[in-house]
């Protein structure tokens, strides 16, 4: 038995080695992902507006879900923490052998002559059970603190969710409508380049036959190569946009989806009475409130500690059965009371209080400092709101002289070369103006979403009827609206 004991311990020490994974099981696992980042999603049928594409982020995107088991889990610990609190209460059975008697006799203790012959009172076979319930004081405070703490960690969990829905909301309105524009000027963008490169080879057979003055053609080529330059680099920006929607919806890469040609949004008016915002973000952002909780866990860590420094009362109760057959009594309950105290763990107490100080003034100056950056984003994120309209407000205005330039060079051009090249050149500005004027309009959304989301404001409301894009898609917009209108509209009326 011995030798069979240390061949199986041997066996389980080499299997101990580090083991890779095959180039089978890798592509299997990567497969297998692949097909479960994008399972169970409601198929994309129609244009997507930005409250459905907002919604469609909310309920696929893999960092939310994330955070949302991470919120689930934390709730499960809390479970659990609580159990840990209840008495113990252990059941045990057994069987015991041994391969002769046990037995005994007695002597006197004065004369020490031997007062029994040597006999036994224990069977060499018998079976054991028992129910036992205890419970202890200490390990009942400190899985108290302790149950105390993973429902302060729940709080905390979910904090971080909020978070992650504000900031994937601010994700997508970055992106939703760069990528409107994307959809609405790439097509146009194409179509031009087409005309320019075809352009550029006019000019360069009409500076090869010498029909116009070389400085001139040279010129005309490099306001064309100008215009492919930017062109291009603006048509990949365009089509980064549209990707970073697609992975923020968790639609798999290269998906073709349309977005509903929606009336741009009228953005509110800058806020005035910063001071209020600066006292909601200080209620409602979601990092303050964790650091807070922190704060509570941090806490009932030293109170645990402290509980370990008092004395233990134990209580022990049960029924025991024991079949052998010798006893007066097979079955008989057991009950006793322990009072314990390590006295020598009293000295911690002058640390632990030192340490309970130095804590609260960390964890105090830690929400300070998060307190001061949050001040400082609410008024950062105001101030760039401001410039971002003002930024629309000079786009819109080129985009209405360039394109009033376009429509002269187009009515005043003859068959000319250098009157076509002219409204290539116009139309390229123009559309250039353009693109500039969605980048514009999208970076005060992006500044508009900043202030929104740096005060803290929750997306969702605290109940949903269904969690369908449909239903979500209009919790998100009655929210938005009623935010935007009843405390946005208000601080800057003031």
């Amino acid at each position: 038995m011995l030798a069979l004991t240390a061949a199986l311990f041997l066996a389980g020490c080499g299997s101990l080695a580090p083991v890779p994974y095959e180039a089978n099981e890798i592509r299997d696992r990567a497969e297998q992902d692949r097909v479960q980042m994008y399972a169970d999603q409601e198929p994309i049928a129609a244009p997507l507006s930005f409250h459905e594409a907002a919604a469609r982020a909310l309920k696929y995107n893999l960092d939310y879900r994330l955070k949302l088991m991470e919120s689930a889990l934390s709730r499960s610990l809390h479970d659990v923490s609580s159990h840990e609190m209840l008495p113990r209460l252990v059941a045990g059975a057994g069987y015991v052998y041994r391969n002769n008697d046990s037995g005994g006799s007695s002597i006197g203790i004065i004369d020490r002559e031997e007062s029994l012959r040597p006999s036994t009172s224990q069977e060499r076979e018998r079976t054991l059970a028992n129910l036992n319930f205890s419970w202890n004081a200490l390990d009942f405070g400190v899985s108290y603190y302790r149950a105390q703490q993973k429902a302060d960690q729940v709080l905390m969990a979910e904090e971080r969710r909020r978070k992650v829905v504000q900031n994937v909301l601010q994700d997508v309105r970055n992106s939703y409508w760069r990528a409107l524009g994307a959809q609405k000027l790439i097509g146009r963008v194409d179509d031009l380049l087409a005309r320019v490169n075809t352009a550029l080879a006019n000019a360069k057979e009409v500076e090869a036959k010498g029909l116009m003055p070389r400085a001139q053609v040279l010129s005309y080529q490099r306001a064309l190569l100008d215009a492919v330059s930017l062109l291009t680099l603006r048509r990949q920006d365009l089509e980064l946009a549209r990707a970073e929607l697609n992975a923020l919806m968790s639609v798999a890469p290269g998906t073709a989806i349309t977005l509903v040609d929606e009336k741009e949004f009228a953005l509110p008016a800058v806020p005035g009475n910063i001071e209020a915002l600066e006292t909601m973000a200080m209620e409602k952002r979601p990092e303050i409130m964790e650091e807070w909780y922190r704060k509570r866990v941090t806490e009932n860590d030293i109170k645990a500690a402290k509980a370990m420094l008092w004395p233990n009362i134990s209580i022990d109760l049960g029924p025991q059965y024991d079949s052998n057959r010798f006893n007066y009594n097979s079955s008989w309950v057991d009950a006793g009371v322990r009072v314990s105290w390590n006295i020598l763990r009293l000295a911690q107490l002058p640390a632990l209080k030192r340490a309970h100080e130095h804590q609260n003034k960390a964890d105090d100056m830690r929400r300070m400092a998060l307190s001061m950056a949050v001040l400082t984003q609410v008024r950062v994120g105001v101030q760039r709101y401001g410039l971002s309209l003002a930024e629309l407000k000079f786009a819109e205005e080129s985009l209405r002289v360039d394109q009033s330039l376009y429509d002269y060079a187009k009515a005043a051009s003859q068959s000319k070369f250098e009157s076509e090249l002219e409204v290539i050149r116009s139309e390229a500005r123009a559309l250039l103006a353009e693109y500039q004027r969605y980048v514009a309009y999208s970076n005060a959304q992006a500044a508009w979403g900043r202030v929104y989301n740096s005060v803290g404001l929750d997306v969702l409301p605290e109940a949903i009827d269904s969690h369908d894009v449909k239903t979500l898609a209009t919790a998100l917009e009655n929210t938005m609206s009623q935010w935007q209108g009843q405390v946005f509209k208000t601080a800057a009326a003031r």
